[in-house]
């Protein structure tokens, strides 16, 4: 087997263009990233310079999630995604201070999520938690 066969993590770079109330949309770099550990869950990171704060944010949302706002509108709380026009998908992340809206390739989507689920198989998430692992981390912060 190939190092790179070994690796439980993807990471895949992206172009988010950054929704504001001006015509034009400024193209930021984010990072999708998936690991086998946390296999439910997807993150998007934005660089410090993106970011109102001026430190890099992480945005961690359902894999599941991301995958069905590439057909129809999805979900209702912080993280919410739908597609837009011919090849763009809709992210939305509300907080506190706002909401950011970004246009990302439906394209880079859903090679990420293939990628994705070369890895980890849509259903076999449960395999992957370690739960044994999880407790004990759980028991020990309780003390």
């Amino acid at each position: 087997m190939r190092e790179q066969d070994l690796s439980t993590v993807i990471e895949q770079a992206v172009a988010a263009r950054l929704v504001a109330s001006a015509p034009c949309m400024d193209v930021v770099p984010a990072v999708l990233r998936y690991d086998c550990g946390d296999p439910f869950a997807v993150r998007m990171a934005f660089p410090a310079p993106a970011t109102l704060e001026g430190v890099e944010v992480v945005w961690e949302f359902s894999r599941d999630l991301l995958a069905a706002g590439l057909d129809a509108p999805a979900g209702c709380g912080d993280v919410r995604v739908r597609p837009y026009g011919g090849d763009r998908t809709v992210l939305e992340f509300h907080a506190p201070e706002g909401v950011a809206m970004v246009h990302v390739r439906s394209s880079d989507v859903r090679r990420f999520l293939q990628r994705s689920r070369h890895l980890v198989p849509a259903g076999c998430e449960h395999l992957f938690l370690d739960l044994d692992h999880d407790l004990a981390e759980l028991l020990r912060d309780a003390h």
